[in-house]
């Protein structure tokens, strides 16, 4: 039976994933989810071919009620890397039944993987930065670009509180990697902000949130953080926070 995915009406452990939902609060997250909207439709209208990259991070599960809420002609696509944790195969399911789509899933080449598991191991990714960077390289990189071909822009949720690697994150920019407009609606949105959003609409989102997973990646890769540690704490934790990215978002 597939494990239950928190909604609205859970009472999540995690108090990050439950602010108290204040005037201030409110005010705030509805002004900044109508400027996100507002930046979508631009970007629509300007141009054509845009996609929507969904890790079903919680920042991401907001973009997608946005979008499939508002109809608007932005492709959604996931990354699976074979390594994910059930909870996220949970959330898949549940994100499809929740806004009667079907999601567009891109997978890492087989016989890459396969040749990097004979050639260093199962978790190779462990043992030095270069090999996990190559592990990332071929289980999301290499499926993104296949999944942009042909795109002219597309979208994250990022969020400049995020990491000392987005502090200056803006909400629009040129991705010269690979070569498209790329827009982060959510890039001055808080924690408190993407959860109240969240918690307002009834957004479905990974259960490993309630259990202080703020940020999601693959099961190996990923751990609970303490309260109060940063929010990328639990990403890669044994690397140097400044170089904690898997090459999704790294600038030339």
């Amino acid at each position: 039976m597939m494990a239950e995915v928190s909604m609205l009406k859970t009472t999540a452990a995690n108090p990050a994933t439950s602010p108290a939902l204040t005037d201030a609060l409110l005010a705030s997250v509805n002004a900044k989810a109508a400027d996100a909207l507002a930046l979508l439709k631009k970007a629509v209208t300007e141009l054509k071919a845009i996609a929507f990259a969904n890790s079903f991070g919680a920042e991401d599960m907001v973009l997608t009620d946005i979008i499939l809420k508002n109809k608007l002609a932005i492709d959604i696509f996931s990354l699976d890397t074979g390594r994910l944790p059930i909870e996220t195969y949970d959330l898949m399911a549940a994100t499809e039944k929740h806004y009667n789509t079907t999601l567009n899933i891109y997978f890492p080449q087989a016989k890459t993987v396969e040749f990097f598991v004979k050639s260093h191991g199962i978790n190779a990714f462990y043992e030095s930065i270069a090999l996990r960077k190559d592990c990332c390289h071929m289980r999301k990189v290499e499926p993104l670009q296949r999944a942009l071909s042909g795109k002219q822009a597309w979208v994250t949720g990022m969020r400049a509180a995020q990491a000392t690697t987005r502090a200056s994150l803006p909400l629009r920019e040129y991705d010269e990697t690979n070569k498209l407009e790329k827009f982060n609606p959510l890039s001055d949105w808080t924690e408190q902000e993407v959860w109240a959003y969240i918690r307002l609409h009834n957004v479905p989102y990974n259960a490993l949130h309630d259990q202080f997973y703020p940020s999601i990646g693959c099961a190996p890769c990923t751990r609970a953080v303490a309260m109060g540690e940063d929010v990328r704490a639990g990403r890669w934790w044994w690397e140097d926070p400044t170089s904690k990215e898997c090459g999704l978002h790294v600038k030339k």
